[in-house]
């Protein structure tokens, strides 16, 4: 009788010597695959009492499970709309949750997991303890991870944007405007997203030849409140900057109010670049020039990631990064 799985598909390819899409093209039964290699990884698979994880159940419950720390910022909805559009032509029902960062909430969001038997989750910028991993895998329900936070990583695969790519991108266009004093606002510094933006910000910044200057980064955690503060901060320096880049959208309109406040005007007095690209960018006034992260197009993509799973198929890639854009508008100009 086979054993509980206790590894995984990097484990057995790691032992077997082979690439991860080759041990997902043999538990596919495809061809591509040398009789040799067949063998030993069939032989290792068999050793480990490893299990499909489509295997633990006859039928599928026909849903999946979407977890959020939080649900009160646009852009879950922007990722609730994508995972909703494969749900629904799949067929499969879609549970979303809440965990508020409260282990209680957590426990309780587990005990109703096991109760109703969901084909698989998708879990965003979540933080899940190590007990809370293990059960999953306990329960042998597969996972998909939008932008992790960053703490113990799930042995699942992971889908993010090009932040940093984005951060420089943002910056780089300010510098090219000419504005040499840039204000940063930073996201929650516990989420990998938060920091690459922050990295690529730096790193645009010394490509200029521009110092970095800590006394214009601020902290923010992706709200406008901390927008505002952030603003409020920056402009009240000696030395102000000519120009912002706040690392979320919602934060940038939260800038717009702290600069009108006193009397600022963007882009006359002060340029400001957001991320995101949630839909209320393009009729904000002025229309906020931002870094397109594609939002719907992740949770499109991590929905078609944990449905193979659920079915017991393999993916070839344990890391996605979907492309960042930068989309100029009306809110940034020459100082």
């Amino acid at each position: 009788m086979a054993r509980e799985r206790k590894v995984t598909i990097n484990v057995i390819a790691a032992e077997a010597g082979v690439s991860v899409p080759t041990v997902s093209r043999v538990l596919n039964g495809r061809s591509d695959v040398s009789p040799t290699t067949r063998a030993r990884i069939e032989a290792l698979l068999a050793q480990h009492g490893y299990q499909r994880r489509g295997s633990r159940r006859g039928e599928h419950a026909g849903l999946v499970d979407l977890v959020f720390n939080d649900l009160d910022s646009p852009w879950a909805v922007e990722i609730i709309r994508g995972v909703e559009d494969v749900a629904h032509a799949a067929q499969v029902g879609t549970v979303v949750s809440a965990i508020h960062r409260h282990s209680a909430a957590t426990r309780q969001w587990l005990d109703n997991l096991r109760a109703r038997k969901s084909d698989g989750v998708i879990l965003v910028t979540s933080t899940l303890q190590p007990g809370h991993q293990a059960e999953l895998r306990r329960l042998n329900v597969p996972a998909v991870v939008i932008d992790p936070a960053g703490g113990p990583a799930l042995e699942v695969p992971t889908i993010g944007a090009t932040n940093w790519a984005g951060g420089r991108a943002a910056t780089e266009h300010l510098t090219s405007l000419g504005h040499r004093r840039i204000g940063f606002i930073a996201g929650p510094t516990s989420l990998l997203c938060s920091r690459a933006r922050l990295d690529g910000y730096r790193a645009a910044l010394d490509a200029a030849g521009l110092p970095v200057s800590d006394e214009l980064v601020q902290p923010g955690d992706f709200y406008h409140e901390s927008g505002f503060r952030g603003a409020t901060a920056l402009m009240s320096l000696p030395e102000p900057p000519t120009a912002i880049f706040a690392s979320s959208d919602q934060m940038a309109f939260g800038v717009y109010e702290g600069l009108r406040q006193r009397g600022l005007r963007v882009p006359d007095d002060v340029s400001v670049v957001g991320f995101d690209d949630l839909p209320e960018a393009r009729w904000a006034s002025p229309p906020l020039t931002t870094v397109r992260q594609p939002l719907a197009e992740m949770g499109t993509l991590a929905a078609r990631m944990l449905l193979r799973l659920s079915r017991g198929e393999e993916n070839d890639s344990p890391r996605v990064e979907l492309a960042t854009d930068l989309i100029v508008r009306n809110s940034t100009a020459p100082l």
